[in-house]
Formats: C-alpha cells, sequence, structure tokens
C-alpha cells in the first residue's frame, strides 16, 4: 500500500461573539488517499495561528508521498529528523504531525479491520468517565460569557442534569462588571478584590454541586506561579479534582507552584512531545497530563507520552478542544493505558456548527462515552467540511 494524494482544507464554523474569542473557529482537516482506495482523516487541534500548523503539512508532504502508510513509526521520525525545525519542534510542527498521524493511524486500522484499541495493547475498560468542560463559556450551542456568580451556578446544574459528575470551569476570564481579565490584571501578586472574586465563584459552585461531583479548576496559563498559588490557597477547601495550568508551562515555575499549595496538578496542551514533558515527570511537578491527539505528535507520539507518565504515577486526561474527529480516537486511547482519569467533553461538542463537521457526532450519555469496536477513527470529514473553499491537493 502506498500514500497517493492527500486533501488538505482549512474551514471555519461560527461562534457567537465573546470578547475572550474570535467569533469564527478555525479547523485544519486532512484526508490522505492511497493506491488501495483506502483513505484517512486526521485533525490540527488549535484555536488561533492555524494557518501556521496548514502550511506545514504542506512542507512535510514530500517525506510522506508515495510512502506506506503503516510505516507510521519510521514517517514520525523522519519528520522530525529530516527537517531543520523538526528537532525541538514546537506547536505547529506538532500539529502538522499530529495531523499526519492521526490519519496514517485511520488507514493502518481500516486496512487490518481491527479498531485501535487492538493496537493498543487491548482496552481495560469499556466506557470512560467524562466531565463537562468550560462551563465559562456555557453548556449548550452558543458561547456566552459567565459573569455573575448566579452564571457559574445555573451552568453547572445544567452539565449536572446532563448525567455530568465532574465539570470544569474558568473562573478568572472576566470580572464581574464583564471585562475581560487579561495579563495585565492577572499576572503577579493579585489584590484582595480579585482573590475574593475568585474564591466567591468557586464556592459557589462547590456549594451548589455538593461533595459527590468533582471540580475542575481550569486557568488557561493565565496568573504566573505568584497569583496562581493566591488563587489556589483560597479555595482549598473546596476538594479540586486537579488545577490546570496554573501558570505558563515551565517546569521549574510549575515546581515552585506545586510546593506551595494542596492541590494536584495538570497541564499538558502546550507541552509538546516527551522531551518536553520529562522535566514534569522528574521534578514530580505535574499529577495529571493532557496532551492533545492533534497537538501532541499524534497517536504515535500520545501513546509513548502516557506510558512515560506511567512510570512516574502520573495520570492522563487527553485534552480535546477541536472537532467530533478527535474525540473517538482519544476515546480508543483513554481504553487501554493504565493511568487514564477522565476524559474531557468541551462544551465547543454542542455547538451546531461544529457538529456539521463530521459525519456523525459523539456525546456522552449520562456522562460516560462508550469505547466502539469501529474500524478506524470511527468518525470521518463530512461533505460540507471537504467542500471547504480553503483547499489543495498534495501529491
Amino acid at each position: 500500500m502506498k500514500i497517493t494524494s492527500a486533501k488538505l482544507f482549512l474551514t471555519e464554523y461560527s461562534r457567537s461573539h465573546t470578547p475572550e474569542f474570535p467569533k469564527m473557529s478555525k479547523v485544519v482537516g486532512i484526508r490522505i488517499y492511497t493506491d488501495e482506495g483506502i483513505y484517512g482523516d486526521g485533525e490540527v487541534a488549535g484555536i488561533h495561528a492555524t494557518y501556521g500548523a496548514f502550511g506545514l503539512i504542506r512542507d512535510l508532504w514530500p517525506l510522506v508521498a508515495g510512502k506506506d502508510p503503516f510505516d507510521n513509526e519510521v514517517l514520525w521520525d523522519q519528520m522530525m529528523l529530516r527537517t531543520f525545525w523538526g528537532q525541538n519542534g514546537g506547536a505547529f510542527w506538532y500539529s502538522a504531525v499530529s495531523a499526519i498521524d492521526i490519519a496514517l493511524w485511520d488507514i493502518k486500522s481500516k486496512a487490518l479491520k481491527m479498531p485501535l484499541y487492538k493496537f493498543f495493547g487491548g482496552k481495560r475498560r469499556d466506557k470512560v468517565r467524562c466531565y463537562a468542560s468550560q462551563l465559562q463559556f456555557g453548556w449548550g450551542p452558543c458561547d456566552s460569557p459567565a459573569i455573575t456568580i448566579q452564571d457559574y451556578i445555573d451552568r453547572s446544574k445544567l452539565a449536572i442534569e446532563d448525567g455530568y459528575d465532574a465539570i470544569k470551569i474558568d473562573f478568572m476570564n472576566w470580572d464581574d462588571d464583564g471585562t475581560i481579565l487579561n495579563e495585565t490584571n492577572r499576572l503577579g501578586l493579585l489584590p484582595p478584590h480579585l482573590v475574593n472574586l475568585f474564591s466567591d465563584r468557586v464556592h459557589a459552585v462547590r456549594e451548589t454541586i455538593g461533595p459527590n461531583v468533582d471540580l475542575i479548576i481550569e486557568n488557561h496559563a493565565g496568573t504566573n506561579s505568584q497569583s496562581a498559588i493566591q488563587l489556589a490557597n483560597s479555595v482549598q477547601d473546596c476538594n479540586i479534582y486537579y488545577f490546570e495550568e496554573p501558570n505558563t508551562p515551565t517546569y521549574y515555575n510549575n515546581k515552585y507552584v506545586k510546593e506551595n499549595i494542596k492541590m494536584p496538578v495538570s497541564q499538558g496542551e502546550r507541552i509538546f512531545g516527551r522531551w518536553e514533558y520529562l522535566s514534569y515527570f522528574k521534578d514530580n511537578s505535574v499529577q495529571v497530563i493532557q496532551p492533545d491527539l492533534g497537538n501532541a505528535g499524534g497517536l504515535t507520539e500520545t501513546k509513548k507520552i502516557c506510558d512515560m507518565a506511567y512510570t512516574f504515577d502520573v495520570g492522563v486526561q487527553v485534552h480535546t478542544c477541536a472537532s467530533h474527529l478527535l474525540t473517538p480516537p482519544s476515546v480508543q486511547l483513554e481504553a487501554c493505558i493504565p493511568n487514564f482519569v477522565i476524559h474531557e467533553q468541551h462544551m465547543r461538542s454542542l455547538n451546531p456548527a461544529n457538529q456539521e463537521l463530521t459525519n456523525k457526532i459523539v456525546l456522552p450519555k449520562n456522562g460516560y462515552l462508550e469505547v466502539t469496536d469501529d474500524i478506524g477513527l470511527g468518525i470521518e470529514w463530512s461533505k460540507k467540511a471537504l467542500a471547504s473553499e480553503n483547499q489543495i491537493t498534495l501529491k
């Protein structure tokens, strides 16, 4: 079997207006074709700067064209070692490789008629527990900012009514007037009114959901180590499941944060490749990692990262913030690894325009996603996504 060509596209879908994100979200996807009529789909996971990954896929394509898709490990190494930017590559390089790698796994699974979990050593669970993610943007079809304490309470209730027993919220996106809290407001030691604003919101949600629902604090690396410690210590009594991205992901500052708070810390959506993760593991500065199949290096690299984390007693929650295409393969991987913690179900998955990008949608039932026996990814790009005006054919 040989790779013959690919369709690479960049499309958009509409979101409501928020001060935090643009009204349109961009998606970069690829479909790789073979000489045996089997094709595979892949995606770049990202919010901004998708044009960079789109361009890098074009640059990497000559290393893939005409090759055997079963040689995914060899091709992965060649994309790293035969390109100047591959070694110590950052977000764009890893994202471009991810889309290609996922499509190759899709092809391999279809050709051998075996579900992905078989390739990863077999499934350890038949379903994965999920949490409702990013409730500060809403829990429904459109984005809208959470401003008042009642907003946070109402969204938490909606997720619980949908069957979730774990939720995640960023409590520091906007102040109580609806003004965005940016780097000017959130770095360094914070004034009491901001710490109290954060604390009041977290305590209100904990009181609303009760003791039997897990609460994850999202932070999007918006604070630095000093302000992160202040915020964490103000809600120490709220039994936080873990504190996600308390600071810009640098292992030495992360270590300082972990040594000064009493709750688990997670990082990962902005950490790329085994080499970057290793320092976090060695100094025990992270307890849960969050690699994204669409920017961590695809299924090939993410599985290696998860295995390495296991040797350090670090848990895994695969990050998701893309279309529905990456949900099934994420679940297939999470079903197999012994250090799985929980699956992220992003509120973006409820967006009707996002749901039009794939041939089906994948949503949890009562807070769980089933591990299917589907062949390939178990999902593919829709005709609408593939018909994007911004597309090129790679040969």
